[in-house]
């Protein structure tokens, strides 16, 4: 590891970077969102627990967050240490996997009391990562960035703390998709309903379908535009989808439905079956 001789000492500057990349799941930023608009009247931001994995390759994968109770004041930070560990064993036993790997804080910026805080999760996990989330949106945008930590030591006594940003991913499932993309449109007074989802689906894939055929038909007017990696992609998921006639699909399709409806009638059933127990209970004994 690096060193510089000075008089006083050995100065000691750490090299490589433990992780160079954070994985964050959109549950993380849902959490840190909502424990900002419930932060109490006058805090200028809000801490919290991260909770996740350390991947292979330098990985940090955020799966979890939680809101921490802190006191900022004159550069010193007070942290409700018993919550901290309530909480973590709570969601400890809900999903035993998931390890404390960092800390969050809203706002765009690194404040001078994040090197007292870092310090606090370096007793928790080796290498804790810092997030930073920009909830006022000034970018109109919420701007998220990662953060490893060095210390910088003359001799035995550490005289910096050092920030270094690393790539953020954001990461999600098909589900996580779905909800962040109603999330994000116009205001509406309901949630759409199932049959509005399935055709707002199908017209999201037959305009991904549309655009897909006027690449296609663009590469084979002027081959030289082509991509040989968006090739192979499209022939990997044209393989990937079985082979059937439309007489076959229909049929499919038309089981999948009926199953659904099915569903749905047995649910409405055993409603209705509860609703009348309910109320002859209360017929009987007079409740």
């Amino acid at each position: 590891m690096p060193t510089a001789n000075t008089s006083a000492g050995s100065l000691y500057i750490p090299g490589q970077l433990p992780a160079t990349l954070a994985k964050v799941y959109p549950l993380v930023l849902f959490n840190i969102c909502d424990s900002h608009i419930r932060r109490n009247e006058g805090a200028e931001r809000v801490i919290g627990t991260l909770l996740g994995s350390f991947g292979e390759d330098g990985v940090v994968i955020v799966k979890n967050a939680y809101a921490v109770p802190h006191n900022e004041s004159q550069g010193q930070v007070a942290v409700d240490i018993d919550f901290h560990r309530t909480m973590f064993e709570l969601h400890h036993r809900v999903n035993p996997k998931e390890v404390i790997v960092g800390w969050y804080s809203t706002g765009g910026d690194l404040m001078n009391s994040d090197a007292l805080i870092q310090d606090f999760y370096s007793g928790q996990t080796p290498h804790p990562v810092h997030l930073t989330v920009d909830t006022n949106m000034n970018m109109d945008a919420i701007a998220v960035k990662a953060f490893l930590s060095t210390s910088l030591t003359l001799g035995e006594k550490q005289i910096a703390t050092h920030f270094h940003e690393i790539a953020v991913e954001m990461r999600m499932a098909e589900a996580d998709r779905v909800g962040i993309e109603l999330l994000r449109s116009q205001k509406t007074a309901s949630l759409p309903a199932d049959l509005d989802g399935l055709q707002n689906s199908i017209n999201k894939l037959q305009a991904m379908i549309d655009e897909t055929l006027a690449y296609v038909d663009g590469v084979v007017e002027t081959p030289a535009s082509g991509n040989k990696a968006i090739g192979r992609y499209l022939m990997d998921t044209l393989a990937s989808v079985p082979r059937m006639n439309a007489e076959a699909f229909s049929k499919l399709f038309n089981e999948s439905v009926q199953d659904v409806l099915l569903v749905m009638y047995l649910a409405n059933m055993t409603r209705t079956q509860l609703i009348l127990a309910d109320k002859l209970s209360i017929g009987t004994y007079g409740y």
